[in-house]
């Protein structure tokens, strides 16, 4: 495990880990009295909330520009990781993920999200078909979970019962929280909803919570959808004669909001996306039939950190990924007089090759000027 520090924590964690092979047996003790009890000390449920800005350009007077990142005791992140391990086989088992579900598992990740979307909508391009492309985003999705539902969805969705159930139960129940700021600490308080963000299981429960809004895509035949955590991409492809089809896309996101209305999820309207992918001629009909959610239509949206545009060449994503290296690049270049040969690789790479590297999977489709473009600014960068 990472050493991570917790201000509530009696034994600063290097010192915990250095002392395990005495303290292993205790531990160990408390752990399984855990589990076979169902059971959760409080003193496993206390966090320490730390603001956490979102991006270095929002500004910082407003709430909602950070994210609330939970850090817990570490010994409390030991056992919730003993759980998550025996869940997680659980659920590889049995297959109770859902296919479409990138975020938060093994072997998965936005690449693979954004594999098999970019995929499917080039093979409809080549057919000849229009696409339209719609990323829906929650508002505070963590923090708005409710306990009691969560609960509900872990028995009958993922079929949790017994111990196993109550130690859930006991583990979402009577928690608290402080938020600490700089050398400041606010009083304690309860939290009575929400997954913790920073926790080892917050974000493994948030897709259980999840979980049934897949039954509700996937009744939707001629939508495809794909998932990572709280980000839905949705895709609907169809002949230029079969724009009414966009009517079927209409309907599921008045049933995906009626859903999540009753699961105390919102979507984040001002963050809802629309890229229409198709000949420049048939654009204006299809955003013409969008009705209401043409005002949601760009002419390039950013989906997991790749930038695509309506004939996917990714071209505007190979530009703004230059710019951005070229800027880390400058600034890097300032540093060299006082960095050694490894230290300044390291930079390097840290910078610019990890994100060119980025997604680069879905470079089959670059147009031959900005392959060559990307391999010209790479090989020196690698090179070094």
């Amino acid at each position: 495990m990472k050493t991570s520090a917790c201000p509530l924590d009696i034994l600063p964690s290097s010192l915990f880990k250095s002392a395990f092979q005495s303290i292993g047996p205790s531990v160990l003790s408390i752990i399984n009295a855990s589990l076979v009890s169902g059971q959760v000390p409080a003193y496993f449920k206390n966090a320490v909330i730390h603001p956490l800005l979102k991006k270095p350009s929002l500004d910082p007077s407003l709430h909602s520009s950070f994210r609330p990142i939970s850090k817990l005791p570490f010994i409390s992140k030991i056992l919730e990781k003993v759980v998550a391990k025996q869940l997680t086989a659980a659920l590889d088992e049995h297959n109770i993920y859902d296919s479409f579900q990138s975020g938060f598992r093994r072997a998965h990740s936005t690449e693979a999200a954004l594999l098999r979307a970019s995929n499917d909508l080039l093979t409809h391009s080549d057919a000849g078909d229009c696409s339209v492309l719609v990323l829906l985003d929650l508002t505070a999705a963590f923090d708005t979970v409710d306990h009691h539902l969560l609960l509900e969805r872990l028995r009958d969705w993922v079929g949790l019962s017994g111990s196993a159930l109550e130690w859930f139960s006991s583990y979402l129940s009577e928690c608290s929280f402080s938020v600490a700021i700089s050398k400041f600490r606010s009083s304690t308080t309860s939290l009575t909803h929400g997954v913790p963000q920073g926790s080892v299981l917050g974000p493994l429960l948030f897709l259980f919570y999840l979980h049934p809004l897949q039954h509700i895509l996937s009744s939707f035949k001629g939508i495809s959808y794909h998932l990572y955590a709280d980000d839905i991409q949705l895709y609907i492809s169809f002949k230029p004669h079969e724009m009414p089809k966009l009517q079927l896309l209409h309907i599921c996101l008045d049933s995906i909001k009626t859903w999540m209305a009753g699961s105390f999820l919102q979507l984040n309207e001002d963050k809802t996306e629309i890229l229409i992918c198709g000949p420049d001629k048939l654009v204006p009909k299809v955003r013409d039939s969008l009705g209401h959610l043409a005002s949601h239509t760009k002419p390039s949206i950013s989906n997991l950190g790749v930038t695509f545009d309506p004939a996917l060449t990714l071209d505007s994503h190979v530009s703004s990924l230059l710019h951005s290296s070229f800027f880390h690049l400058r600034n890097i270049a300032k540093l060299s007089p006082i960095l050694s040969h490894s230290e300044l690789e390291t930079v390097l790479h840290t910078f610019i090759s990890s994100r060119l590297d980025y997604c680069n999977s879905l470079f089959t489709c670059l147009s031959r000027t900005s392959l060559n473009v990307y391999r010209w600014f790479r090989m020196p960068v690698l090179g070094f």
